[in-house]
């Protein structure tokens, strides 16, 4: 029996990179969603509604697949915390949350495009950053340029080191792709990645 194709709903290159690390052959597509919050709309619960709305966009156009969509909102203290967008701001950004716990929300779903069925979840990571210096921010801001990143954490790379320490029951999540999720959602549509990536 083979399994259906994976399509992965996103045009994110992390996204992307952690996808590959589970071992199965994968597409990529542009949602195309709109990823503006909706009045009154907690952080949380924007990043469920995006992770299921970008994986049903594509799966209306791909009747034969498992697609997965996944969407991130950072908070700190209630307040959304974004992608800095210019070195400038990403400097703000990072003194202001100095000593600071963020909680990135991470949303992912997975929808069976020939049953419609969707799998919804959101993996928290609470993130608190060390006390860093205006200097240890330049250093690294020039290293990693993490401009579009939330929070200004390129966590994949140095920007693990801005924390000190993470508290979640799934770590991959931070990057913007919860693996252990996903793993699960795919082995409930009977494609198993242990399975899958010895074949």
């Amino acid at each position: 029996m083979h399994n259906p194709p994976i399509v992965l709903a996103s045009t994110s290159r992390y996204r992307r990179e952690q996808l590959t690390r589970l071992g199965v052959a994968f597409e990529v597509a542009a949602p195309g969603v709109d990823e503006t919050p909706r009045p009154g709309e907690t952080p949380r619960a924007t990043a469920l509604r995006l992770a299921e709305a970008k994986a049903r966009a594509v799966a209306d156009g791909r009747r034969d697949a498992l697609v997965i969509g996944s969407d991130q909102v950072a908070e700190c203290d209630g307040e959304p915390v974004g992608k800095p967008g210019t070195h400038e701001r990403a400097l703000a950004q990072l003194a202001r949350l100095s000593g600071r716990t963020v909680v990135f929300h991470t949303g992912v779903a997975l929808v069976n495009a020939a049953t419609g069925r969707a799998r919804v979840e959101c993996v928290d990571v609470a993130s608190t950053y060390r006390t860093l210096s205006g200097s240890a921010i330049e250093r690294y801001l020039l290293r990693e340029q993490p401009y579009d990143c939330a929070g200004s954490v390129r966590s994949e790379g140095l920007g693990i080191a801005l924390f000190e320490r993470i508290v979640s029951d799934d770590p991959s999540a931070l990057v913007g792709l919860p693996l252990i999720s996903v793993a699960r959602m795919l082995r409930d549509e009977g494609v198993d990645v242990l399975a899958a990536g010895a074949a």
